[in-house]
């Protein structure tokens, strides 16, 4: 038996890093947005866990994020049988898109139903938690506002119509060879707690002159100050008609939003010779 499952990246539409925690950690307010660019994990029934990965770069033994996912479940279960899995992987790491959480998250659901876990939301969401901040929101809806270290999760509401919030806009995703190390992001930024929009009026407004006036990431200014590759590629994006461009997370993927679908795909093409890794919701 093979069960495949995709494990799609996100990008965070606003981030407020609001105040530095007792426990090192930081509180967070932000709207995670998940994306089509997706990894894909496959898993096979087997006498002990293993792993395997398209990228020869990323570790497979204890050290990766889906083994640790697996053992917490193992542990959590009593399950004393593994899995063969294999990762192809796509989505950038360290570029801010949450490829690793959401690789972790996979797991757990794949593996619950490979190992017939029937395990409850409840219990799955507090693993991802103590994998890491980013983990739990990949196991919930398209789009939530985030707070506390980003495990605790709102689905995202149109208010419109009371029904769950539906990017409207073409999106290009573009990823410059730099990588930002979340530890360095955190050192540069400067958190406040207080003056903040509200991330969920301004996000469903669906309106991108309030977008740029209001929408802000926290980790922009000083990582583009630190990195001017991550501020060319925003720049690229804009330059080809993006409505809205921003940095996703700590980096070092920034991202365009575009009206119109032929501007998108322009920018697309751009950001890819300007040299980086691109993906968009738009057909060639």
């Amino acid at each position: 038996m093979l069960l495949e499952r995709l494990a799609p990246a996100k990008i965070n539409l606003g981030l407020h890093v609001l105040c530095r925690r007792p426990d090192g950690y930081h509180d967070l307010e932000t709207v995670f947005l998940r994306i089509g660019w997706a990894d894909r994990l496959a898993a096979r029934p087997g006498a002990d866990l293993r792993m395997t990965c398209s990228d020869p770069a990323l570790p497979t033994d204890e050290r990766n994020l889906c083994v640790k996912a697996a053992r917490a479940l193992q542990r959590a279960f009593g399950v004393t049988h593994g899995a063969a899995l294999h990762l192809e992987k796509h989505v950038p790491y360290g570029a801010g898109l949450g490829g690793g959480s959401s690789d972790a998250a996979a797991t757990l659901l794949l593996l619950s139903d490979l190992w017939d876990l029937d395990a409850p939301p409840d219990r799955l969401h507090a693993l991802a938690a103590g994998l890491g901040s980013d983990v739990p929101f990949f196991l919930g809806p398209e789009a939530a506002f985030a707070t506390g270290r980003g495990e605790h999760l709102t689905p995202l509401m149109d208010p419109a119509t009371g029904t769950p919030y539906r990017f409207p806009f073409a999106l290009v995703v573009a990823v410059p060879p730099v990588h930002v190390a979340t530890v360095e992001a955190y050192r540069l930024v400067r958190p406040r707690a207080t003056g903040r929009p509200d991330l969920r009026a301004v996000v469903t407004s669906n309106d991108l002159a309030r977008w740029r006036a209001e929408l802000v990431n926290d980790f922009e200014a000083p990582v583009m100050a630190a990195f001017p590759g991550i501020r060319a590629a925003r720049e690229v994006l804009l330059k080809a008609g993006a409505g809205y461009a921003a940095l996703s997370g700590s980096g070092a993927a920034v991202f365009g939003v575009f009206e119109a679908e032929a501007a998108a795909r322009a920018a697309a093409e751009a950001a890819r010779q300007a040299g980086c890794r691109v993906w968009t919701n738009v057909a060639p």
